[in-house]
């Protein structure tokens, strides 16, 4: 279930469909409704806030819920309080700011995202770097594409010492015309590879800086 058919709610629940799985969409906004109505297995318009309405819908039987609401702060906390009462056991919320997230939280939202404060961040990072993609996960651990750098190319990562060295550990490396595959310490990277590093979010930024 998608409640809120803005770009975000709207585009995730055309994902979620074209994924195979089955999507009630869910709006106070007649015209988007409509919008939706063929690209979504079921669309309704419905004020989400009223927990009549949501039972008449059958939302107490969901099992994952995302609440896309972000142009109205009240509905958004009020709709994901009664999925809460509802026990549906996977509820993800939209925030627009770091305190409405914090909110959503403790009225008990399982996953809150900030969709919008993400991307900049990610694009922060690749605009000021030299990563070729960044994501960050929680407790300060990244993964990125980036290229190999001159100081670990021509020799097997065994003898680069790339993990004690950066601290960083290289996941899997993509060779012109080919597809990714995973790396192993007999991996000789070449000049032009693609790789794909994790590691601590500083450590990662550190070895990208190294191209």
């Amino acid at each position: 279930m998608v409640i809120g058919l803005g770009r975000f709610g709207g585009s995730l629940a055309v994902e979620l469909v074209e994924r195979g799985s089955e999507v009630l969409a869910l709006d106070n906004r007649p015209h988007l409704v409509q919008q939706f109505s063929d690209a979504v297995t079921h669309a309704a318009v419905a004020d989400t806030t009223d927990p009549e309405v949501l039972r008449q819908l059958d939302v107490p039987d969901f099992r994952r819920a995302v609440v896309a609401i972000g142009d109205d702060l009240e509905a958004s906390i009020l709709t994901t309080s009664l999925l809460v009462d509802f026990e549906i056991p996977h509820i993800w919320a939209k925030a627009v700011s770091r305190q409405h997230g914090r909110i959503l939280e403790r009225v008990g939202a399982h996953r809150v995202v900030l969709p919008e404060h993400d991307m900049g961040e990610r694009v922060a990072h690749l605009v000021t770097g030299r990563m070729l993609d960044y994501i960050q996960f929680e407790d300060d651990y990244a993964i990125v594409k980036t290229r190999a750098p001159a100081a670990a190319v021509e020799r097997p990562l065994s003898e680069t010492k790339v993990r004690s060295k950066y601290g960083v550990t290289v996941v899997g490396i993509k060779r012109p015309g080919e597809g990714f595959t995973y790396a192993t310490q007999e991996t000789v990277l070449h000049h032009g590879d693609i790789l794909i590093v994790s590691g601590r979010s500083r450590d990662v930024e550190r070895f990208a800086d190294l191209t």
